[in-house]
């Protein structure tokens, strides 16, 4: 894995040169295009240059995309996603972001896997009624990674985007719960599923909340103590990320909500006016140049990706059409939540902007890759990455004007 991931960090690192230079997207956006262009051209050159392709494919598979981003990479990306955000502020937003990452996802996930159960059968697709809601459960929630990475492009009000950026922050977490809940039923190899699935939610979801506050008040305190050594602060931040997600993964918890918690907590401590200013700067320094950075090797392995699926014709015509239910689902397991809240602005186009500024990323192909082929995977993966592509490039490269359109950027604030 680790001499794939080496090649594909060096080719991350080139593409994001080139769209610097010439293609002037936002990053994640720009290398994922050039990605799905080069993964295009492999493909297409597999008869001229067989060596070449094989050794591509190799490159991938040992890098195994699920592996690399659910144990190595997100625990990372996550964490420095929940640094920068305001404790206090997320708190005013807080019944919005429980609603829309409990409820809607649950919504969510039933709309999308009714729509696409029926759709399937309309298209000859064989695909059971539980794989759908797991393609359901694997595509409702929200990217943190890919949100917050097209956020600091847009400049969106900071109501909408505490919004946005704490739903996908935590509905990841729920999500993974709820696939994982599916898929345990899929299986049929318990006789308590009630029991087992009781157990899911209250250690996976409640635990991996507590482990995170556990971590991110332990790390505090290392931090505070130790504040004057800027270099060790950094070292010490970075070890309890890594090694908190791997305590996680043995407690049985849930390793996305422990770090997103870990740090709301701990960034909230880190950029508290009395922290060491060294230390800080430092730090913000550091985890803003990792998150960058895997954040691009992220969007890299979705374009590349792109040799994974291989649809047929009714497969390929099914997607077009959940990308658009997706989007409805999106729309209404935001909009009946919201109608229980106190408005704080115009309820239409807040929910029209939280609908298309709810992007698909890595996560949702990752969980799709978990599923064997040989159990509908190939069918699920394509579904997803169709959705993912689309979520990506089209919604992601329209929201800012979308935004500008509704009247709802920042500067509108001013």
């Amino acid at each position: 894995m680790f001499n794939s991931f080496s090649i594909i960090f060096l080719l991350a690192a080139l593409l994001s040169f080139i769209n610097y230079k010439w293609l002037k997207l936002a990053p994640t956006i720009g290398t994922m295009i050039l990605a799905l262009f080069l993964a295009g051209g492999v493909i297409l050159s597999e008869n001229i240059f067989p060596d070449f392709y094989q050794f591509f494919c190799d490159t991938l598979l040992s890098a195994d995309f699920g592996t690399l981003l659910l144990d190595v990479m997100l625990s990372i990306l996550l964490f420095a996603g929940a640094m920068h955000i305001n404790i206090h502020a997320l708190e005013r937003q807080k019944w919005a972001i429980i609603l829309f990452a409990t409820i809607g996802v649950l919504i969510s996930t039933f709309l999308i896997g009714g729509a696409l159960y029926f759709l399937a059968m309309l298209f000859g697709v064989d695909l059971p009624l539980i794989y759908c809601l797991i393609f359901g459960s694997l595509i409702s929630p929200t990217d943190p990674i890919a949100v917050i990475g097209i956020l600091k492009e847009v400049g969106v009000k900071e109501s909408i985007e505490l919004k946005i950026e704490g739903e996908s922050l935590f509905n990841d977490g729920i999500g993974v719960v709820v696939f994982t809940s599916l898929v345990l039923i899929a299986s049929g190899e318990t006789e308590n599923i009630g029991e087992e699935i009781g157990h899911i939610f209250l250690v996976e979801a409640l635990g991996g909340i507590a482990l995170g506050f556990a971590l991110g008040w332990i790390a505090s305190l290392f931090l505070k103590s130790i504040q004057e050594n800027s270099q060790l602060a950094t070292m010490l931040s970075i070890a309890f990320v890594i090694g908190g997600y791997a305590i996680a993964s043995r407690l049985g918890t849930s390793g996305p909500l422990a770090m997103v918690v870990c740090g709301l907590f701990l960034g909230n401590v880190i950029n508290n006016p009395v922290f060491n200013p060294k230390a800080k700067n430092r730090m913000n320094e550091i985890w803003e140049m990792l998150d960058e950075s895997l954040n691009t090797v992220l969007f890299v392995l979705i374009g590349l990706s792109l040799h994974l699926i291989s649809p047929d014709l009714k497969q390929f015509g099914l997607g077009l059409i959940i990308i658009f239910m997706a989007l409805l689902a999106r729309f209404i397991s935001i909009s009946l939540p919201f109608a229980l809240l106190k408005s704080d602005g115009d309820r239409l186009k807040t929910s029209l902007v939280l609908t298309w500024g709810g992007l698909r990323g890595g996560i949702s192909i990752a969980l799709a890759l978990s599923i064997p082929a040989e159990t509908y995977g190939h069918t699920l993966l394509f579904l997803t990455f169709i959705v993912v592509i689309f979520s990506i490039l089209v919604q992601g490269l329209s929201l800012g004007a979308l935004v500008k359109k509704l009247n709802l950027s920042a500067k509108d604030d001013l």
